[in-house]
C-alpha cells in the first residue's frame, strides 16, 4: 500500500510523491459509532502512541487511536520499494536501549537485526571533502580522529563527562551540569579552539550538526553531553548505539507488531487520516474535534503529538504557561535525510563528510538493495537547509558532493514540511531541557502528555518514545482505576 508521505525519484519516472510502506493502515478506520465515550483517546500513532495504545488495550481499557497520517510510525517509518526498506526517519536500535530491546524481545525480532555498514570490500575509506579538495583516510584513522576530537569536546571534568553526568537516565539534574545547558556548541568550540587540530574541528562540527540538525549557534551542548553519556562516553559507543544496528525489514516491520497486538485485544478503535484541531478538557470528559468536524469523547486523553506541533491544536482550557512557553520555543532540528540507490558497489564501504560548503554534510553506505546496488544515506542540517523535492538536480549535485555516484533512485521524506512533525527528531537549543522538561511531562486535567521529545533517558530516540508511551498508559490505567466507570 502507498502512503501519501515521502518522495521517490528515478530518471525514467521523475519525482513522485508517495511511497509504498507496510505501515499504511487499511481500512483507515474501524470505528462504527463515534458517540461512544471511550476510556482514553490517544492522539498520534508513532511509537509513543502505539505503545500507549497497546498497553492500555491489554489492561482492558477501551481505546480510540487518532492519527492524521495514513500510516503508523510517526517520525520512524520505512518504505517497501522493490522489497527494500529505506528508513525515512528514526532507524537504529541497540540492546543497550532498554525499552526498545524489551519490545524486540517481546516480538521475537532479535534475529531480524543487521549491521548497517559493511567494510569488507570496496573503497573502504572515509572521505573528508571541503571546497579545497578531498582527504582520504582508513576507517581506523576516521575512528581515531573522531575519538580524539570528541574526547576534547566533551571532557569538561577531566573524566570525559563521567563525573558531570553519571546518571543520564535520571530526571533530576546535577547542579554542576546546569551551566553547560547555557552553552551552545559554538561557545564550547571557542573554549577549546587552541586544542583542536583543523581536521578535528571539521569532523566535530559535521558530527554535531548530524546529531542536532540545527546550527552551531543554536545547538545545546548539554543535550550533546546527554547523548555522549548514554553512549558510554566514547565515540565507539556513539557508533554502537546511534548508527550501527537496524531492522532487516525496516522500522515499519517493528511498529506494526504494536498495532496488531492492540487490535487483537478487541479494545482498539482507530481512525487514520484524522488530523485534530481542538481539544476540550472538561471536568469528567475530553472532547476531541477533528479537521473534518467529527467529534470524539473519552474520560481521558493521551497526547502523543511532538513538541513542534502542539501549537497547531487549540486546547480549552489553554495549555499551562510552562508547556505553552516550551511549545512556543520548539526544538531546532530541521535535518534533511536523503537516501540514494547507486550503481557504485564499491561505495558500500564508504563513509564521509562534505562540509561546510555542501547542502548535504554527512553520509555513508547503509545497505545493498535486491538489485545488488549500494544504498547510501546522507544528512543535511539547518545551516544549509534546502528542500530536496523543490530542485532534484540540486539534490543530485549535493549527493555527488561527497563522491561521484551513479544514481538509480532517490528516496526521502521532508520532515520540515511535514505538518505532523515540523522537524526531525527532537533536539533542543540551550536551556530548553533544564527549564522545560518537567513542565512538558506534567498532566493537565484529563490529558496526559507523552512524547519521545521529553523522555528522560533516550530522549528523541525510539527508545524514548516507548518509555513515554509506557509511562502514559500506566498513569491513565491507575487514574481510571480510582474512579467509578459510570460518568
Amino acid at each position: 500500500m502507498t502512503s501519501r508521505d515521502g518522495y521517490v525519484w528515478t530518471e525514467a519516472e521523475g519525482l513522485r510523491a508517495g511511497v509504498r510502506s507496510i505501515g499504511v493502515i487499511e481500512p483507515p478506520s474501524n470505528l462504527t459509532d463515534n458517540t461512544i465515550i471511550f476510556d482514553v483517546i490517544i492522539v498520534g500513532a508513532g511509537y509513543c502512541g502505539l505503545t500507549a495504545a497497546r498497553d492500555a488495550t491489554l489492561s482492558g481499557l477501551k481505546v480510540l487511536l487518532l492519527e492524521g497520517r495514513d500510516r503508523i510510525g510517526g517520525r520512524s517509518w520505512s518504505t517497501d520499494i522493490g522489497r527494500y526498506p529505506f528508513e525515512m526517519g528514526g532507524t537504529w536500535v541497540h540492546w543497550g536501549q532498554p525499552h526498545v530491546w524489551r519490545e524486540i524481545s517481546r516480538y521475537e525480532m532479535r534475529d531480524q537485526i543487521e549491521i548497517s555498514y559493511d567494510f569488507s570490500s570496496g573503497i573502504n575509506q572515509y572521505l573528508m571533502v571541503n571546497a579545497e579538495g578531498t582527504q582520504s583516510m582508513t576507517h581506523d584513522e576516521e575512528d581515531a580522529l573522531m575519538e580524539s576530537g570528541l574526547q576534547k569536546f566533551f571532557n569538561v571534568d577531566g573524566k570525559s563527562g563521567r563525573d558531570i553526568m553519571p546518571f543520564p537516565h535520571n530526571a533530576s539534574f546535577n547542579p554542576e551540569v546546569l551551566k553547560y545547558d547555557k552553552q551552545t556548541v559554538a561557545e564550547r568550540l571557542f573554549e577549546i579552539r587552541n586544542f583542536l587540530t583543523p581536521n578535528e574541528r571539521v569532523a566535530i562540527e559535521a558530527f554535531v550538526l548530524l546529531c542536532s540538525g540545527g546550527t552551531l549557534e543554536t545547538t545545546s551542548f548539554f543535550e550533546l553531553l546527554h547523548w555522549w553519556a548514554l553512549s558510554e562516553y566514547s565515540y565507539q559507543g556513539c557508533i554502537e548505539y546511534l548508527v550501527k544496528y537496524k531492522f532487516r525489514f525496516g522500522q515499519s516491520s517493528f511498529s506494526i507488531r504494536f498495532f496488531r497486538e492492540a487490535q487483537e485485544t478487541g479494545n482498539l478503535s482507530y481512525v487514520f487520516n484524522c488530523p485534530i484541531v481542538s481539544v476540550r478538557n472538561e471536568e469528567n470528559v475530553v472532547q476531541v474535534t477533528a479537521r473534518d468536524g467529527q467529534t470524539f469523547e473519552a474520560r481521558r486523553m493521551i497526547s502523543a503529538m511532538p513538541l513542534n506541533v502542539l501549537n497547531a491544536v487549540h486546547f480549552n482550557p489553554a495549555l499551562s504557561p510552562g508547556r505553552k512557553a516550551a511549545a512556543d520555543i520548539g526544538h531546532i532540528n530541521q535535518c534533511i535525510k536523503v537516501h540514494a540507490e547507486i550503481k557504485d558497489r564499491h561505495l558500500r564501504s564508504w563513509t564521509g563528510i562534505s562540509y561546510p560548503h555542501n547542502r548535504l554534510i554527512y553520509g555513508f553506505g547503509d545497505g545493498t538493495t535486491p538489485a545488488g546496488n549500494t544504498h547510501v544515506v546522507c544528512f543535511g542540517a539547518q545551516h544549509n537547509h534546502f528542500e530536496p523535492e523543490d530542485d532534484i538536480q540540486e539534490t543530485i549535485k549535493a549527493l555527488n558532493g561527497f563522491v561521484e555516484m551513479h544514481i538509480e533512485r532517490i528516496v526521502f521524506h521532508n520532515w520540515s514540511k511535514d505538518e505532523f512533525a515540523k522537524g526531525a527528531w527532537f533536539f533542543p537549543g540551550p536551556e530548553f531541557v533544564t527549564k522545560h522538561l518537567e513542565d512538558l511531562r506534567l498532566r493537565e486535567g484529563n490529558i496526559f502528555f507523552a512524547s519521545s521529545d521529553w523522555a528522560v533517558g533516550w530522549r528523541s530516540f525510539i527508545d524514548g518514545a516507548i518509555e513515554e508511551g509506557t509511562r502514559a498508559a500506566l498513569a491513565v490505567k491507575r487514574d481510571l482505576q480510582r474512579i467509578p466507570k459510570q460518568l
